[in-house]
């Protein structure tokens, strides 16, 4: 579930009206529901009681050091993929003996970084990188923690920009060669052999991708334990959510999914994965970034106009693709609903678009959606996940604020940009 919901006639964020913030806050305008994340994470974490296990946010879904901060309270570890989401990580209050440093293209000062920091584990991508991690260690005179990605081969059933687990993807090392792989990691007077990880893809709605890759796994965890001593069993990532739906006025809201008919959930998450990883007796690592935080975030956009052709109707807003571009890059749904309740007025079918300089700057394409007028604020729902993270400043464009809600309080974890930060560190004479 998520915290978003009408209340007398507004869309609020718990107990915060979505109007007021953008009133007080501006447009386009990142909301965040901190009750939203805190329960994802407590309802993941139980449903995992059977297994020890560690639960690692995937920092790059969202990297703000609020949100970073609100689960490091609850005990979270952190999938992190650069040297930055590490150093955005530690200044939030996270352990970095509890970050898994994931990504086939680690550079030596990252690398070098990590290891002063003393992260738990190198999630290794090939078989070069082994040997460098190993020279790099070497020359600090430390020994590096390493997990290997493995790629399992197997197909996530997901858009092809986010599929990682299959051959033809540049993750991981293929599952047959891996045993050779740590055999010769063990030969390594630095390295230090932690875990084996794997990660298949992001946005998976059904659970039998999961348990294909579990099942084929098994077999090579098994031996990991007995020949390399392994101490975990990183399982990825990647359960996804629900971006199509509605909202309804009451208490409890709920997402409606229209494609696929029927999310994943938490139980149904659990019941499927963690029968197959009791019997191993090692801990058991999970990193979900959007599942945490994807339906906690929306995006708030003011309707410019409302310019109609022959042609098309279209609905022009203040964000643009430079704020929200998973529509763009990845044909990504974002439900559109008004900040005004809307039950009377009618639907038209409409193209909502951005101020950007691009055909590709769209929100939704012949979407049925209320009809709206200039000065209305909308919101684009499940926006908490690889929304501001991929944010840009394209066509010199500030980048938006964004808050957090916890009940009847807002906070601002990020200021918007002026017009000098967007030149502040660019030089005009060398």
């Amino acid at each position: 579930m998520h915290s978003f919901h009408y209340q007398r006639g507004k869309l609020t964020c718990e107990s915060y009206p979505l109007d007021k913030a953008a009133e007080r806050y501006g447009t386009p305008l990142y909301v965040y529901s901190s009750q939203t994340i805190v329960d994802h994470y407590k309802r993941l974490d139980q449903a995992l009681h059977e297994l020890h296990h560690e639960i690692c946010y995937a920092v790059k879904a969202n990297s703000n050091l609020a949100v970073i901060r609100l689960l490091a309270e609850q005990g979270a570890g952190f999938d992190i993929v650069s040297g930055g989401e590490l150093y955005r990580t530690i200044k939030a209050g996270g352990n970095p003996a509890k970050c898994t440093f994931a990504g086939v293209g680690k550079s030596r000062e990252e690398i070098e970084y990590a290891l002063r920091c003393e992260v738990l584990s190198f999630n290794v991508e090939s078989e070069q990188e082994l040997s460098a991690i190993n020279e790099i260690a070497k020359s600090l005179n430390k020994r590096a923690p390493i997990a290997i990605r493995v790629n399992p081969d197997v197909s996530a059933n997901t858009h092809k920009y986010i599929s990682t687990g299959k051959t033809e993807n540049k993750f991981g090392i293929a599952i047959d060669r891996v045993p050779e792989v740590y055999q010769r990691a063990r030969t390594f007077t630095n390295i230090k052999i932690r875990g084996v990880q794997m990660h298949i893809g992001s946005q998976i709605t059904e659970s039998r991708p999961f348990v294909q890759a579990i099942e084929k796994m098994l077999p090579l965890v098994h031996k990991l334990k007995s020949d390399s001593g392994i101490e975990f069993f990183s399982i990825g990532g990647g359960i996804g959510i629900v971006y199509r739906g509605s909202l309804e006025s009451g208490d409890e809201v709920w997402w409606k999914q229209d494609e696929p008919k029927h999310a994943l959930t938490i139980q149904e998450y659990a019941s499927a994965t963690v029968p197959l990883l009791k019997g191993l007796q090692i801990r058991v690592l999970l990193e979900p970034g959007r599942f945490l935080v994807g339906n906690a975030g929306v995006l708030l956009s003011r309707v410019l106009y409302v310019k109609r052709t022959p042609a098309k109707t279209f609905v022009i807003v203040d964000a643009g693709m430079n704020d929200l571009i998973r529509p763009a890059l990845y044909q990504g749904y974002h439900e559109i609903v008004p900040v005004r309740e809307s039950k009377d007025r009618p639907l038209t079918k409409v193209d909502v678009v951005g101020p950007v300089c691009e055909s590709g700057d769209f929100f939704a394409l012949d979407r049925e959606l209320t009809e709206v007028e200039p000065g209305e604020v909308l919101a684009l729902m499940s926006a908490g996940a690889y929304g501001f993270t991929m944010a840009s400043n394209y066509n010199s464009r500030p980048l938006p604020a964004e808050l957090l809600i916890s009940g009847t309080e807002a906070k601002i974890v990020r200021r918007r940009q002026s017009y000098a930060d967007l030149i502040s560190m660019e030089l005009t004479d060398g």
